[in-house]
């Protein structure tokens, strides 16, 4: 099975990455967790992205605030599929990286969630590697399932 490349510009992003790992884990997807900045790093960066092919990961999630142009340099290196997660700032609340993630330029396109989306990015990446993995497709629609159920319960339980 292909893995999905967690990159993430600053160890402070650690918070929101650990919803997409904890998808991850639970859709039994094998990751691999960096830091790379676009702006401290670029090189690394670059590198990874250059690579992530070879190395057989099947799509990355970038996360990253404020000016937030990791996921667009990831995106700028490989054909791979690349998600970007802005993540809140204190600063204008995740805006500011919202827009600079979702405002690509034609040809190098990112798939952008909402502010601090992890777990929908990693469903997301999953969905992709899943259209070579048919066990991996009916663990989604398991999980589907599964919250469809827990929403459900919820209803039948509501008394007021």
């Amino acid at each position: 099975m292909k893995k999905v490349g967690l990159i993430m510009g600053s160890d402070s992003d650690l918070p929101v990455v650990q919803k997409a790992v904890d998808k991850l884990k639970a859709l039994e997807v094998p990751y691999e967790a960096h830091i790379y900045s676009a702006h401290r790093t670029p090189v690394e960066a670059k590198a990874f992205a250059e690579t992530a092919e070879e190395n057989g990961f099947g799509a990355i999630i970038a996360f990253a605030g404020k000016a937030a142009h990791l996921a667009g340099a990831i995106a700028a290196n490989t054909c791979l599929p690349v998600i970007g997660v802005p993540v809140k700032s204190s600063t204008l609340d995740g805006l500011d990286a919202l827009l600079s993630t979702v405002q690509m330029p034609s040809g190098i396109p990112v798939a952008t969630v909402a502010i601090d989306g992890a777990a929908n990015a990693a469903i997301l990446a999953a969905q992709i590697i899943a259209l070579g993995d048919p066990d991996l497709s009916q663990r989604l629609k398991d999980d589907r399932a599964k919250a469809a159920r827990a929403v459900l319960e919820k209803n039948a339980a509501l008394d007021i």
